[in-house]
């Protein structure tokens, strides 16, 4: 196959003169990215005057973010990012990005995970106890609230206390449901105030300030075995360098971000799918008695879990990152077509994890078809909901002890439903999120 030039890749359909494609992706940017892949397998979307060529099949998926990784840098989503986020784990690049995760790995190591699971269910406990039967709880809010304080604890111990908490749980989700939109907006657009900017740079700003506050606590407290501490004492083994007080900000501002929204997010969709979807949540409550009898889940158990791991990989399918970028640092092939350097590559790992080419009935919750039986039969990089490569999510072990200790607890003793007349909608965010999911509480018994 001759190479083409990028000029000449196939373009995404409903282009308009000099917005581009800017209009479906900043109004209903979900169904957009899902039907790209009707366009091509490397399909060109204009933001404005800017290029970005998505990639929508697994092979592609692997060549970009793990065959040719070194060929790329962060792309534009992850560089919008950076009034947030600075230069942490989620958005730095070459020899930074690789130091800082050496420094921080071993706090997610698999052996570390039993003392998480005690944070999560102690946590857990408390919040269930506070429920009672008819009771009228906004679960994304409610999971959202659990995530920071879980991911607090166990990465800073500490408890945040409830004005700090409280400063957290505001901030995050004005940042969460405009994170994705400022990615697909011209740059200059920050600097103008409009009430979406407002927002984002009032709360990126408290958030900050609630992190340095916490950093200078624990320069005079006592040192602990969290991440916090380990960041502030540890050395680079190769330079003998500390951190300074900014990138340690940097790093814990991205762990309580994204590590707490993503998987909040997830969980909420959890709970509003076992409410539409009366067998799954009855094949869930049957191997919970089975297993649990009725004591608590504890981290030993997940393995036994089975139904309960199959369904949370379901929804983690169903509301995966719907955008991500990288950034060519030298020219390079991309399905017969000739990428220049600093060209942006776009993949959605929504729309990978939607296709129809890959999954039938994709829109549909079928955690059986993560039985070992149909699931080896989906191509390498089909199912990548912690990305690929060596940026592939550091919390990965976390987030499925979370979610899984989560569903075993709160399923075990209650049942969810939706609150009649309300409509749930889908928002595009690191993770989609419910725009707002109240659900009444019924006890199983």
């Amino acid at each position: 196959m001759a190479t083409i030039p990028a000029s000449s890749a196939r373009v995404a359909p409903h282009r308009l003169p000099v917005v581009g494609h800017a209009l479906p992706l900043v109004r209903e940017p979900l169904p957009f990215l899902c039907s790209l892949h009707a366009a091509g397998n490397l399909v060109r979307v204009d933001i404005g005057p800017l290029p970005v060529y998505f990639v929508t099949t697994p092979d592609l998926f692997h060549q970009v973010l793990v065959k040719d990784a070194h060929s790329f840098a962060r792309g534009r989503f992850f560089a919008r990012t950076r009034r947030l986020l600075g230069d942490g784990l989620a958005t730095s690049d070459g020899e930074n990005h690789h130091r800082q995760r050496r420094l921080m790995q071993p706090l997610f190591h698999q052996s570390r995970m039993p003392f998480y699971a005690s944070v999560i269910t102690r946590r857990l406990q408390a919040l269930t106890d506070s429920w009672r039967p008819g009771l009228e709880v906004r679960v994304d809010k409610a999971m959202m609230g659990m995530a920071i304080g879980i991911i607090s604890e166990a990465m800073i111990s500490c408890d945040l206390g409830p004005e700090a908490a409280a400063e957290i749980g505001h901030c995050m989700p004005v940042l969460d449901r405009t994170i994705v939109t400022r990615a697909l907006t011209p740059r200059w657009l920050d600097s103008v105030p409009i009430p979406m900017n407002r927002r984002f740079d009032c709360a990126a700003d408290r958030m900050r300030h609630t992190t340095d506050r916490l950093i200078a606590e624990h320069h005079g407290a006592d040192a602990h075995d969290d991440l916090l501490s380990w960041l502030l004492t540890a050395h680079d083994s190769t330079t003998g360098e500390r951190m300074s007080d900014l990138q340690v900000s940097d790093e814990i501002t991205t762990i309580l971000g994204a590590g707490s929204v993503t998987t909040a997010n997830t969980m909420a969709w959890i709970f509003h799918e076992l409410a539409r979807h009366p067998e799954a949540e009855r094949r869930l409550h049957e191997e919970l008695s089975d297993v649990l009898g009725g004591r608590p889940a504890t981290y030993a158990d997940i393995p036994d879990l089975k139904y309960t791991g199959r369904l949370i990989r379901e929804v983690q399918r169903l509301y995966s990152p719907p955008l991500g970028t990288r950034r060519a640092l030298t020219a390079l092939e991309i399905d017969g077509v000739r990428i220049p350097s600093d060209t942006e590559v776009g993949f959605s790992l929504y729309a990978l994890h939607r296709d129809p080419r890959l999954y039938a009935a994709p829109d549909r919750l079928d955690p059986d078809r993560w039985l070992p039986e149909r699931s080896r039969q989906l191509p390498r990089g089909a199912f990548i909901p912690f990305a690929a490569g060596y940026h592939r999510c550091i919390g990965e072990f976390f987030a499925t002890t979370e979610m899984a200790l989560t569903v075993a607890h709160i399923a075990a003793h209650w049942r969810l439903r939706p609150v009649p007349g309300h409509r749930v909608r889908a928002v595009a965010a690191l993770v989609p999120r419910p725009d707002s999911l109240p659900m009444t509480v019924l006890s199983r018994d």
